[in-house]
């Protein structure tokens, strides 16, 4: 599960890491620091496309492109396909 990956960095960005990894910060290792920001940036990416796809849903409300909801989801993604 675990793979490694060589990172070259600038000598400010290192003083950042080591600034926020070690004793007396919330990560313990460089390794865990940069796992949280890289976990962090795919959650925002993923609210991100979630937030792009409400506001396009509204746009469809407001253009009228809606269908009555009879209960059957899966009839309508069904009928949305034809």
């Amino acid at each position: 599960m675990a793979n490694s990956l060589n990172l070259s960095l600038t000598d400010e960005l290192r003083a950042y890491v080591d600034q926020n990894s070690g004793d007396g910060t919330l990560y313990s290792t460089p390794s865990e620091f940069v796992r949280d920001i890289l976990r962090r940036h795919k959650a925002q990416q993923e609210m991100a496309a979630v937030r792009d796809s409400i506001l396009e849903g509204y746009q469809d409300a407001i253009a009228g492109r809606t269908v009555p909801f009879n209960g059957d989801l899966k009839g309508l993604i069904k009928e949305a396909g034809k």
